[in-house]
């Protein structure tokens, strides 16, 4: 207030807005730190084209030397067809399709690899969604029990369940092979697919089943759908367990029943003289896991990355 009694006004302070800091673009890695990766990459690729080189010689070398005659292959190595591609041909195949007993153990694999794989995915996904979502008396008693059963050899059941097939007629039989198979991987299946059940969230399945859904339809519609890359991997490893097997055919199969692993084992006390049929056999059996394989890999992948980032 000035003498005269009148109000001084002040002007109001300017403020000075300070300008953003420009953006700084972030330096370039040094040179060195560049090269270091590409080495290291460069490296790791190297290494697993070596690896690859490494796995698939002896597949290209099976797979060469069953277009061959039986003459070629006594008389040199299966290399010599890639400079000489005139010894490959069919031959070897259609002899072998015209083998009655060749042709009929093909058939028992597939006869034995397909319901197994089929009922022990079935039984599974019914069994792991019960552990993980439903309420029943004895639900974490039972479980404990499979997972025991999971450290259980297969050798310490073969003569008791040959000795139990025996009485019932199913020894020697497709059905018996089967029935042991699916026993024997209903521990390892269950648990991994009560394991991933168990991760969908429970908010989920509580607005389906406010919804009016019941429990099979949530299963049927919600939780397959959600584990299918578990069971594609689940189904992946359980058809390549029972069709590479050869234990548990060897023991319950009879002549008649035989998968194409036991035919092939048979023909090999006379090496020298079946390798026209020994080697595209044991080409059409590799090359049909991998056909399963690739058709489910992407599937296969998702599985067994599941889980590992959240």
């Amino acid at each position: 207030m000035s003498s005269h009694g009148t109000i001084e006004r002040r002007a109001p302070r300017r403020t000075t807005e300070i300008p953003p800091a420009p953006a700084t673009s972030r330096p370039k890695p040094p040179r060195k730190g560049r090269l270091s990766r590409l080495l290291s990459r460069s490296a790791v690729q190297a290494l697993l084209l070596f690896v690859a080189l490494v796995w698939i010689t002896p597949l290209a070398g099976l797979f060469l030397s069953s277009m061959r005659s039986e003459r070629d292959n006594a008389s040199d190595g299966w290399w010599n067809a890639l400079t000489d591609p005139s010894q490959l041909s069919l031959d070897n195949y259609s002899a072998l399709l015209k083998d009655s007993g060749i042709a009929a153990a093909f058939g028992n694999t597939v006869l034995i690899s397909l319901p197994t794989t089929l009922l022990v995915v079935g039984i599974a996904a019914l069994a792991g969604y019960a552990f993980a979502w439903l309420e029943f008396p004895g639900r974490d008693g039972i479980f404990l029990v499979v997972v025991g059963l999971l450290v259980v050899p297969v050798q310490i059941g073969l003569l008791p369940v040959a000795k139990l097939f025996g009485a019932v007629g199913l020894f020697g039989t497709i059905p018996g092979v089967v029935l042991f198979h699916v026993a024997y991987g209903l521990p390892f299946a269950i648990f991994l697919l009560r394991n991933y059940f168990a991760e969908i969230p429970r908010e989920m399945l509580e607005a389906a089943r406010m919804d009016g859904g019941t429990e099979w339809r949530i299963f049927s519609r919600l939780v397959l759908p959600l584990g299918r890359p578990a069971i594609a991997s689940l189904a992946i490893f359980q058809f390549l367990w029972v069709w590479n097997d050869m234990l548990v055919a060897l023991l319950f199969a009879d002549s008649e029943s035989q998968p194409l692993t036991v035919a092939l084992q048979s023909q090999m006390r006379q090496f020298g003289s079946n390798i026209g049929v020994l080697a595209p056999g044991a080409f059409l059996s590799l090359v049909v896991p991998l056909i399963v394989f690739f058709a489910f890999q992407r599937h296969f992948v998702q599985g067994v990355m599941a889980g590992s980032v959240k």
